[in-house]
């Protein structure tokens, strides 16, 4: 369970790193346009001396973005539960066997993750051994 943890705990931090790099390359051009005049360069367009108001501003958006992305990514990606490996399942009642012994499927998920089950009948189901046919 440790590797598990190690290997979603990298995970996370690999993409919080791409998405710190990515806004890091935004902040980039936005002082590498404003510093060498880009546009004037690759454009032609007229020529303007460097507005250091609009590139603090512009770079205090990115950082306010870019705090918000990161911990939400965070947040999300730390919810995410995954299984993983090979389940071994009867093919007749669907229990998953777990070391020496079988345990129903709804169990097990319960167990190895936060989701909770609700039973119904599906469509089909319900016209096979009830023979009603339901409306979903």
């Amino acid at each position: 369970m440790e590797k598990k943890r190690a290997t979603n705990d990298s995970i996370v931090k690999g993409l919080i790193a791409y998405e710190a790099i990515g806004f890091g390359i935004i902040i980039f051009i936005i002082w590498a346009v404003e510093i060498f005049d880009i546009p004037h360069f690759m454009f032609g367009f007229k020529a303007t001396a460097i507005n250091w108001p609009e590139s603090i501003m512009e770079t205090s958006f990115v950082l306010l973005l870019a705090t918000f992305v990161i911990f939400e990514t965070r947040r999300c990606l730390k919810r995410i539960k995954r299984l993983e490996g090979f389940l071994r399942v009867c093919t007749f009642c669907k229990k998953i066997l777990v070391g020496n012994e079988w345990v129903p499927i709804e169990q097990y998920i319960q167990e190895h993750s936060e989701a909770e089950f609700s039973h119904g009948l599906c469509s089909q189901c319900m016209e096979k051994h009830y023979g009603v046919k339901a409306d979903n």
